[in-house]
């Protein structure tokens, strides 16, 4: 009886829990819909982290899932180099830049702009968390105007499963080290721009290259 009364006093502190959670806001996709794009191109990353190489890494994570939203991606190296031909090897410079300038030189509907907040991995007694924050803006070719923003923080703390005691503090203390050596950034990355511009209500509506396009208005 203590017991069932014990379950059922943790599923309703459970339920209280969900109740008062954050329903997270459904975006604004007027403008979005106003101007939709069918191709999209990624500019050179603004990096406010500490590690230098984040924005090449990261710049190989976000094609793929925009493209699969069903939109034309421009490579992005390419971009990338040519920008430099142009004289816009800074980011901050191409990211202060009239958009619409930016899109005419590739012919794309409309630029994404990403900027790296985090890109780091912290040790901490016999843990190791790596994060990545990345705030992402896409604007319209036509006129510069917003399109859709999204911002999004993950953090990734591997789990010791070697047990408690000495060998789980060392099992433990070894994971860690690993991790603070070789964080996991690539699929942090993945899973941030995945859940970014995929997210029901918040990520990016089904591109004309998607066989849902125009069709997930309900969602989008």
């Amino acid at each position: 009886m203590m017991r069932s009364l014990k379950t059922l006093a943790v599923l309703a502190a459970a339920a209280v829990m969900a109740a008062c959670a954050p329903v997270p806001k459904h975006s604004d996709y007027t403008a979005f819909r106003a101007d939709p794009p069918r191709s999209i191109l990624v500019v050179p990353v603004v990096n406010r982290s500490v590690d230098v190489d984040a924005p090449d890494y990261f710049l190989s994570t976000i094609s793929r899932p925009i493209a699969e939203r069903g939109y034309y991606v421009f490579p992005v190296h390419l971009t990338k180099r040519l920008m430099e031909d142009e004289g816009l090897s800074d980011a901050d410079l191409v990211h202060s830049n009239d958009p619409t300038v930016i899109a005419k030189l590739f012919g794309a509907d409309a630029v994404m702009y990403v900027r790296i907040d985090r890109w780091d991995s912290k040790y901490l007694v016999i843990q190791t968390t790596t994060t990545v924050e990345l705030d992402y803006t896409l604007k319209s070719a036509k006129d510069g105007s917003t399109l859709w923003t999204r911002h999004q923080t993950l953090a990734y703390t591997p789990q010791n499963n070697g047990g408690g005691g000495i060998a789980g503090l060392i099992a433990a203390a070894v994971i860690a080290a690993v991790e603070k050596a070789k964080p996991n950034y690539i699929p942090l990355a993945q899973q941030a721009n995945a859940g970014a511009v995929s997210l029901k209500g918040q990520g990016l509506p089904a591109g004309p290259y998607d066989g849902m396009y125009g069709q997930d208005k309900a969602d989008f």
